[in-house]
Parts: C-alpha cells; sequence; structure tokens
C-alpha cells in the first residue's frame, strides 16, 4: 500500500522560523511515523501490539516549547555533524588541529552546542516520505568544510521505516550522523524498559573511561560480560556503550539487533550499514521531564540503539575511519522493522 505523507504547521522559534511537522503513515492500522524540520526529530513512532492497537513507541513532547528547552536529551533527535564523543574536543587531519565546542565536560558531544538536532531543516516530500536538507557553514561548532546534508525519511511498501543520511564537503571533515530516538516498545510513559530482551550481533565493545570516551587498546570481547547480548535477554539498564558490530561497514543494511517486549509482543528487528551501535539506557531521565503522554520519564524509560561510527574515531586511527573529503558521498541507512510475536502458552 502506498505510503500516505502530509505536513502541518508545528510551531515558530523565537526568532520567527516556521517548524513544520511531516506524517508518514503505510496503512490503516499499520506503521505511522511523524518527523519535525526542528531537529529532524522523530516525534511520534506508531506500531501495533499482538491484539492490533497501534501505540506510540518514541520519547517525546507534545510542544515545539519542550523540544527547544530541552534538546539536551536529545528525544528523536538527528545528531551531527558528529555523534557520541570526541575527546578533549579536537582531532587532527591534515597536519592541522582543529578545535570544536565543548559542551560535555572538556569533550565534544554530538556535534556540539548548536548541533544539528538544535537546528530547523528545509523540507520536501520525497517517494514514500520526506527528505531533509541543510548546509552546515565551514567551522560551525569548529568543524572545518561546508557539509551538504540529506536525510531522508521513508516508509516502505512493507511498512519498515528507511533512514538515510547522505552528505559532501568541499574540505576535508570528520561525519558521523544517527538518530537518537529512544523507544519503549510496550508504550512511552509506560514504564521501564529494563525488561525488553535484546539480541545484538557484537562479539565486542569499546570499553570507557568515566567521561566515556574508549580506553586505550583493541575492544574487548563481549563472552563473560554483561556485555554479551548475542542471546536475547533482557537489557536492565547501565548502558552508553558502543558495540562492534560483527561484519564492520557494511555495503547494505544487514541486521543487527533485535528488540522484544514480551507484554506487548512487539519485535523491532534493526538493520544497517554501520559498524558501531551506542546502546544507551537513559539512565539520566529522573521523572522531571513529561512527555507527550503527560507521563514523567524516569530512569530507563527507553533505549536508544545509535547505529553509528565509534566514538573519538577521529582521535582513533584504529577505528573505522570517519574523513570525508571533498568529491567522495558520505551514505549512512538504516532500517527499522516492527513486527509482534504470539503470546507464549501459559502466560497470561
Amino acid at each position: 500500500m502506498k505510503t500516505q505523507v502530509s505536513r502541518e504547521a508545528f510551531g515558530v522559534l523565537d526568532d520567527g522560523t516556521p517548524v513544520e511537522r511531516w506524517t508518514l503513515e503505510s496503512g490503516r492500522g499499520g506503521l505511522r511515523v511523524r518527523v519535525l524540520t526542528y531537529g529532524g526529530i522523530v516525534q511520534t513512532l506508531e506500531a501495533p501490539d499482538r491484539d492490533g492497537t497501534r501505540g506510540q513507541l518514541a520519547l517525546g513532547f507534545a510542544d515545539l516549547a519542550s523540544y527547544v528547552a530541552h534538546g539536551g536529551s536529545y528525544f528523536g533527535a538527528l545528531v551531527g555533524r558528529y555523534a557520541n564523543r570526541i575527546a578533549g574536543a579536537s582531532f587532527p587531519l591534515d597536519g592541522r588541529t582543529h578545535r570544536l565546542t565543548a559542551n560535555d565536560g572538556r569533550h565534544s558531544l554530538h556535534g556540539g552546542a548548536r548541533n544539528f538536532s538544535r537546528v530547523v531543516w528545509s523540507a520536501r516530500e520525497t517517494d514514500g516520505g520526506v527528505e531533509l536538507h541543510r548546509v552546515s557553514p565551514d567551522g560551525e561548532e569548529g568543524f572545518p568544510g561546508a557539509l551538504d546534508v540529506r536525510v531522508t525519511y521513508t516508509l516502505s511498501p512493507d511498512g519498515a521505516l528507511h533512514v538515510v543520511s547522505r552528505a559532501r564537503t568541499d574540505a576535508p571533515t570528520v561525519v558521523n550522523l544517527t538518530n537518537h530516538t529512544y523507544l519503549h516498545l510496550g508504550g512511552a510513559g509506560s514504564g521501564s524498559a529494563c525488561g525488553h530482551e535484546l539480541r545484538l550481533a557484537a562479539s565486542r565493545y569499546t570499553p570507557v573511561d568515566a567521561t566515556g570516551i574508549p580506553l586505550p587498546g583493541a575492544p574487548a570481547d563481549v563472552a563473560g560480560t554483561r556485555f554479551d547480548f548475542r542471546t536475547a535477554r533482557a537489557v536492565g539498564g547501565g548502558y552508553d556503550h558502543n558495540f562492534v558490530l560483527d561484519g564492520g561497514v557494511a555495503p547494505a543494511p544487514r541486521t543487527v539487533a533485535e528488540l522484544h517486549d514480551p507484554r506487548s509482543g512487539r519485535v523491532l528487528e534493526l538493520s544497517t550499514t554501520e559498524p558501531g551501535l551506542q546502546l544507551y539506557t537513559a539512565d539520566h531521565l529522573d521523572g522531571s521531564l513529561r512527555g507527550s503522554s503527560g507521563v514523567p520519564y524516569s530512569p530507563r524509560a527507553g533505549l536508544a540503539l545509535e547505529t553509528q561510527h565509534f566514538p573519538d574515531s577521529p582521535n582513533r586511527p584504529d577505528f573505522p575511519g570517519t574523513v570525508l573529503r571533498p568529491g567522495e558521498h558520505y551514505c549512512s541507512q538504516t532500517v527499522y522493522r516492527f513486527s509482534v510475536r504470539p503470546r507464549a502458552a501459559g502466560t497470561p
């Protein structure tokens, strides 16, 4: 069935810039996604449970003012130029050290203070979805080169959400884009996501110091540790770590994760071309933020599965590279595919 695409006004920033909300819907009762031109934010993501009831799964707010005021939580946001952390807010490239905005202690996080999640993107309808476009000027947050970025959110005929990010530059730079949607497959605002069962195609992870920067040395094996999700198990909490996906950078999206909520029966199958996945269990939430449902978000109210390159790669030549040069094309693809699993025999 053809995806229905519509748009509407969502608000106006203090400087007078209008913000739109785009709605993508794949058939009656199927997947429905709402995307804001502010921050490329996935405001809502609705999918049916095992009983056919569609629920809102993405943590977020009902109004623009809340996104502007609480952008540091990155609910649903498109982040860049560099997702995750760059140590010391600086990196070397072609014999020059580039100084970035430090917005996470002494480090740069998700592209700096005015990153991609804090700006308004232009938008146009594309086949089955919406394309967001922005040119990040040379020197923005300290990053070199003017970066021309296009991100598409589309629903395929079978109802999967495809997020494709493309970029070109006029000078050597570094690029690492991701989407920072927090999901609760039982419904946003319905309690802790600790009971979600997660499987990851990751035999290694990158241990980090107290500030989230990868430690020196090779990634560590997950075997025998709490980082071993090669067989599905309950997530629990206490994670803000990059997992090294088996197979590295892929030419086309391959399945790397499966998340299951036993209560609702919803299953998310995640595919990507990226070499890493940051699992974040939202332990920072403390109940002070209320989502679109009006319910406070407590610790572990959702999970972020951020497909990306590794943190601090610009300072780690041993990690997969993130340098983009003129004439080259950056492309990152991630697919979110939802299904349901029948209730296990003997369970209420």
